[in-house]
């Protein structure tokens, strides 16, 4: 059996090979390497697929975050609502900018920011809400909307764990996973559903006049040149990036279907076990499976994955440390108590292999060897 990685790009570049090195070679040959026509034809081509009327290419999906933030003209000091259970990239961008970090619980099942704890946050100061769509399945968007509506604030998708992902509207309406708020953003970190070979992002928007900006801000807050009309920062997509999304966007959705497919066999596997708790599904969304996250009860979970480890089966914990414990956003405005799902998270989750490359043997294998060390342990 070959070796069992978290995400395997190498056995995913092979089936693509010609089309990627083909892709490469034309920029190459055109050196247009920044703002290219790769780049164009990727922008104009992940519109069609978001069903959105921008898309603005970046650099990394933390940028995209960044300078949605700073489109949205907020002032030093106000608070943004997100969510404590996530990668520290939402926190992060929102401080870089004076701003606020007000840190909120997340639902216990799903693991997405919980809409009742956005509503108890909201203060005079609260200008907008950063929802996360982790592990790759939407947070309760209609619900965070209408708060958003309710009370005047500014809706920014951070969906970089979501990229195909389907919100279902209560009506049966499916909109892609960012392109509900006002702002969305992702990134194309190799690692993700879509992923490029090396650093990009994206933002998106159906709003002209925010597009403009965004555009703007991502080039030195330029829109002509030499001109600028914004503070802005350097954070384009280069056209060899751009050429290889480009190709990988045509194959996202089969992509998505395979960690699918992963899921439900692992889903199988564990579903009989009680000292596992399988990944929920909601009405709301569908699930792309990013990571394949179990959450653990009553196990030793350090000792679990070193017995992994033992049997070459890699696992991860996203994320071992909620957001409000970290010490650069540690706040003595935060009570426990009001993190108790994150707390239990952080303690419990367990992250299994699953990329678009993974074969039934592999999935047999972890699957097998996880059941009998938690039987043993």
């Amino acid at each position: 059996m070959d070796e069992i990685r978290m995400v395997d790009l190498r056995g995913q570049y092979e089936k693509i090979s010609k089309e990627i090195d083909l892709a490469i070679k034309e920029v190459l040959l055109s050196t247009s390497f920044i703002n290219g026509p790769a780049v164009s034809e990727f922008t104009a081509a992940l519109e069609t697929y978001m069903g959105v009327k921008h898309v603005i290419p970046c650099a990394n999906g933390t940028d995209a975050l960044q300078v949605a933030l700073m489109a949205s003209g907020l002032q030093p000091g106000d608070e943004v609502i997100t969510a404590d259970f996530t990668f520290v990239a939402t926190a992060e961008t929102i401080a870089l900018l004076g701003l606020k970090p007000k840190l909120v619980d997340v639902c216990p099942a799903n693991f997405t920011i919980d809409p009742v704890e956005i509503e108890k946050a909201i203060t005079s100061k609260t200008k907008a809400i950063i929802p996360v769509h982790l592990y790759g399945q939407c947070a309760k968007m209609e619900e965070i909307l209408a708060i958003a509506r309710k009370h005047n604030l500014i809706v920014i998708e951070d969906s970089a764990q979501a990229m195909g992902a389907d919100y279902i509207f209560k009506n049966g309406d499916r909109k892609k996973a960012g392109s509900l708020g006002d702002i969305g953003c992702t990134s194309f970190f190799p690692s993700k559903n879509l992923g490029a070979y090396g650093d990009a992002g994206a933002i998106f928007t159906n709003d002209d006049i925010l597009a403009e900006k965004l555009r703007s801000i991502v080039n030195h807050g330029m829109k002509v040149r030499y001109y600028h009309d914004y503070v802005g920062v350097n954070s384009r997509l280069d056209s060899i990036q751009a050429a290889i999304l480009k190709i990988k966007l045509k194959h996202l959705d089969s992509y998505n279907l395979a960690r699918q497919k992963a899921a439900a066999t692992y889903d199988n596997a564990f579903s009989a076990e009680k000292c596992l708790t399988i990944p929920e599904r909601v009405s709301w969304s569908n699930h792309i499976f990013h990571q394949y996250t179990l959450k653990t009860i009553g196990v030793d979970r350090d000792l679990l994955i070193d017995k992994l480890k033992q049997k070459s089966i890699p696992a991860m914990i996203y994320y071992p440390v909620p957001l409000h414990k970290q010490k650069a956003y540690a706040s003595n405005d935060y009570a426990e108590k009001n993190f108790a799902i994150s707390n239990a998270l952080c303690n419990s989750v367990i992250s299994l292999p699953i990329h678009t490359e993974l074969p039934q043997e592999q999935i047999d294998y972890i699957s097998q060897n996880l059941i009998e060390i938690i039987q043993k342990i």
